[in-house]
């Protein structure tokens, strides 16, 4: 029997079949979930920014497997009905099309469509965002490697809670022994998420009680709560976020120290080879020329003046910095060079498709998008 291609897709999304790419019917898939878990292991999102929404966005009800993953840096509407065409079960936007909550979901709006069309055609979308930033030969690391050989660090080192979604809180108090702390002692005991231990102390010469208290955050509320019935307990009470030490060479910018200096023109050049421009901006540092040397460079992807600012370095290398902050910079002899937001960040994508292929043992087809590019046009 024939059907019209309204009367397949109808068909299609009621009764939830798996599509497969164009021409290509593989047995090769994986489950959403087990594809999720793959890509937070891949970059940790405790290693995006805490004003950052990472991981996944958007999510198609279960059971869904994914045959083709589409790259992409920013999901726009053209990139979603490319997503759609090519049956892409989930698409990986480095940039969250969700940023800020969503109060309706509406024709109205750009970004509502987005999450509409996604789920009326069974698409997840997962966005690692500044995971991506952080993380060792990420984005940061790739957009580095324009400049040439170089030794490089993080500006600013990532650090994460001791036990993200677990015990993150350490809860401390010390009591003379008597009968009301044995009562308190057995109303934490029953908190969930809250896990007690007492040792004996001697303080002024008296037997006293230090207890310690690891909680996860709910537990450390419920715990400060009980404390504050007793005004002494609550006194001494000590609340303290645990965190990690830094990971090793994860953190947002880098700072790099070349292997052999070059000229700002030189890095000019490099940088435009490196992510396939004609142009890009450039401002000069006070008394510097373009045959000044550089040195040292200090590099983040997409918007970096928060993260550069104060950064000692002969060049300073991002995609956009507003007029005053490039002036601040110049003012103190570093030169600048901006290549527009995205442009720093979107050649990564096909060092991730790689990466992705070995990590997901080709379980899964993983593309870049054809329509994904730049907003902006230097004409």
């Amino acid at each position: 029997m024939l059907f019209s291609v309204t009367t397949r897709t109808f068909l299609h999304r009621l009764l939830l079949v798996p599509r497969f790419p164009k021409g290509l019917f593989s047995r090769l898939f994986m489950d959403l979930g087990a594809l999720v878990t793959s890509l937070n292991d891949f970059a940790s999102l405790s290693l995006a920014e805490n004003w950052d929404n990472v991981g996944l966005l958007v999510e198609p009800s279960p059971p869904h497997v994914v045959h083709t993953v589409l790259l992409t840096n920013d999901l726009t509407e053209e990139v979603l009905e490319e997503a759609v065409d090519r049956a892409a079960g989930l698409i990986l936007s480095y940039h969250p099309p969700i940023f800020r909550p969503l109060k309706h979901l509406t024709w109205g709006s750009w970004k509502e469509r987005l999450v509409i069309r996604a789920l009326e055609n069974r698409v997840a979308i997962y966005s690692p965002h500044t995971a991506y930033d952080a993380v060792p030969q990420g984005v940061n690391d790739w957009l580095a490697r324009a400049l040439g050989t170089s030794s490089t660090s993080p500006l600013h080192r990532s650090t994460v809670p001791c036990y993200p979604g677990g015990n993150s809180y350490r809860v401390e108090f010390s009591s003379k022994h008597n009968p009301g702390l044995q009562a308190t002692l057995s109303g934490l005991q029953t908190i969930l998420g809250v896990s007690v231990t007492s040792l004996p102390a001697r303080r002024g010469g008296e037997d006293w009680v230090r207890v310690s208290l690891s909680c996860t955050h709910d537990g450390m509320l419920q715990a400060v709560d009980l404390l504050a019935k007793d005004s002494i307990l609550y006194k001494s009470t000590e609340v303290l976020p645990l965190q990690k030490p830094p990971f090793p060479e994860a953190g947002m910018g880098r700072l790099c120290s070349l292997s052999e200096s070059i000229s700002v023109a030189t890095a000019v050049e490099k940088v435009k080879r490196h992510l396939g421009l004609s142009h890009l901006r450039l401002a000069l540092g006070t008394e510097k020329t373009l045959e000044s040397p550089v040195q040292t460079a200090a590099v983040c992807a997409g918007s970096g003046a928060s993260v550069l600012r104060g950064i000692k370095a002969d060049l300073y290398l991002t995609g956009e910095m507003s007029h005053h902050e490039v002036l601040d910079a110049v003012a103190e002899g570093t030169s600048v060079i901006l290549c527009e937001h995205s442009n720093t960040e979107r050649g990564f994508l096909r060092e991730l498709r790689n990466s992705l292929m070995v990590r997901l043992e080709d379980k899964v087809q993983v593309e870049i998008s054809e329509k994904d590019r730049d907003p902006l046009q230097i004409i």
